[in-house]
C-alpha cells in the first residue's frame, strides 16, 4: 500500500490574485472617481422645424458640421434626422459631455410641498380655465386666417409680376389694327 505523506491534499488555488488593501488604497487616491453633476431641466429651446421641408445640396467631402443632418457640436458627430438627434441629446453620452449624470437630485418634501401650494395657488386664482383655452384657440385661429391671407396676397403679387415680365409691350393702336385687343381679360 502506498505511504501518506504529511502534505495536505486538496485543491490548489495559489494562482488566484490576492485582494491587497493597500494597493487598492493607493490607486483610488491616484484616480478619484469623477463625481458629475445631477440631471437639470434644458434651459433652451430645441431648434428642430428651422430645417423642415428644406432641402440642400451635399457636398462629398465637407467638415461634419456643413453635412446634412444635425450637428452635435459637444459630441462632435452627426445625426441625420430629428428623432435620433432627441433622442441623441436625451441620451448619456451627450451628457456626460456636458459633466451631468444620467440621476436626477432628489427632490426634499419641502420642494414638494411647495409644488403643490404653487398648484393650489394657481388653481384658485383662475390660472387655467376652459374660457382661456377657448380664448387661445381662438387667436390661433385668426393668426392662421392672417398667415393664409398674406401667403394668398404674395401668390397674387408674384402672378402679377410674372405676367408683366412675359407681356411685351405694344402701342394699343398696333394692337387694335392687328386684331389683338379683344383676347384680354377685363378682370384685374
Amino acid at each position: 500500500m502506498a505511504q501518506s505523506s504529511n502534505t495536505p491534499t486538496g485543491v490548489d488555488n495559489t494562482f488566484r490574485r490576492k485582494f491587497d488593501r493597500e494597493e487598492n488604497q493607493f490607486l483610488s487616491m491616484r484616480d478619484p472617481p469623477v463625481q458629475r453633476k445631477p440631471l437639470k431641466h434644458r434651459d433652451y429651446k430645441v431648434d428642430l422645424e428651422s430645417r423642415l421641408g428644406k432641402t440642400q445640396v451635399v457636398a462629398p467631402v465637407a467638415p461634419l458640421n456643413q453635412q446634412a443632418g444635425y450637428y452635435c457640436s459637444v459630441c462632435e458627430c452627426l445625426v441625420k434626422d430629428s428623432a435620433n438627434y432627441l433622442d441623441h441629446i436625451n441620451g448619456k453620452k451627450h451628457q456626460r459631455g456636458f459633466g451631468m449624470s444620467m440621476r436626477s437630485e432628489r427632490a426634499t418634501l419641502e420642494q414638494v410641498q411647495q409644488c403643490f401650494e404653487n398648484l393650489k395657488k394657481r388653481k384658485h386664482t383662475g390660472g387655467f380655465t376652459e374660457q382661456d383655452f377657448d380664448e387661445r384657440i381662438m387667436k390661433q385661429q385668426q393668426e392662421e386666417e392672417e398667415r393664409k391671407l398674406q401667403h394668398r396676397e404674395k401668390k397674387k403679387e408674384k402672378k402679377k409680376e410674372k405676367a408683366a415680365e412675359e407681356e411685351p409691350e405694344m402701342d394699343p393702336d398696333v394692337a387694335s389694327m392687328m386684331g389683338f385687343g379683344g383676347f384680354k381679360s377685363s378682370k384685374k
